[in-house]
């Protein structure tokens, strides 16, 4: 079964249709990329896609385990090398909210499955994944 169709729209840049969803992405090549920077880049959502899997990979385990990660919210950077152009780093930082009650132990869990999550497992090895987590 596909997930997506992407159409290319001109002027660099894409639609993507999540096809059991019918959820609508639209990309722009960056401007440093002669795009208009208008939208999430591929690269980007990338780099996205690694923060969102690992608090996704999290929130499973807090459901699991009954534990409160609501309202945590998630920072992406995304770091540029060239020859070749691509991702060679993606610095993350985990901000949880006041009041989680999560003592060391749930708060190792926590942070092994993010490490664990798929994106972070697919993506190339080189790629630096620096990961804060701020309790």
């Amino acid at each position: 079964m596909q997930t997506a169709s992407i159409i290319y729209t001109g002027e660099l840049r894409t639609t993507a249709t999540h096809l059991q969803s019918g959820t609508v992405i639209e990309t722009d090549a960056p401007v440093d990329n002669r795009g208009k920077g208008e939208r999430f880049s591929p690269t980007d959502l990338v780099a996205t896609a690694l923060g969102s899997c690992m608090l996704s990979i999290m929130g499973i385990k807090a459901l699991d385990n009954n534990w409160a990660i609501e309202g945590t919210k998630v920072s992406v950077q995304k770091i540029m090398g060239t020859e070749p152009r691509r991702i060679t780093g993606v610095t993350i930082v985990f901000d949880f909210p006041a009041g989680h009650n999560l003592g060391e132990k749930e708060r190792t869990i926590l942070e092994r499955a993010a490490h664990t999550c798929p994106v972070a497992q697919s993506v190339h090895p080189d790629l630096v994944q620096d990961v804060t987590f701020n309790w």
